[in-house]
């Protein structure tokens, strides 16, 4: 998926993804956000995340890992992420991944280009 400008909202700067029904029922797919690669998550609830889709500990793909509720496992050493903070829950990796904010509108979804816990 590649990203496609669309609007400014609140001081954030949000951009086309793709739409709600191109995600997995329940995980992750990459999407390119101009040169950047982030995971958009969907948990068995619903919910919507984006995070870097590149492990803080090894230089691997999120978005090919496992989901499990709200924390993402990568799939090469088994760091997990939180998608709601992307806090690590613990080793091997320590740095957390940034994560974006994520909107959806008329089937759309949108994320944000600046990482809410930058």
């Amino acid at each position: 998926m590649s990203a496609v400008p669309e609007t400014v909202t609140d001081d954030v700067d949000f951009v086309r993804v793709c739409r709600v029904d191109e995600l997995p029922a329940v995980g992750a797919a990459a999407a390119d956000i101009f040169g950047h690669v982030v995971a958009i998550v969907r948990t068995r609830e619903g919910d919507l995340y984006a995070v870097d889709d590149t492990c803080s500990h090894a230089n691997v793909s999120l978005s090919e890992g496992e989901l499990e509720g709200t924390t993402l496992e990568c799939w090469l050493h088994g760091s997990r992420f939180d998608v709601r903070t992307g806090e690590p829950s613990g080793p091997p990796a320590t740095a957390p991944i940034d994560v974006y904010p994520v909107k959806v509108e008329d089937g759309d979804v949108y994320v944000g280009t600046t990482p809410l816990n930058a």
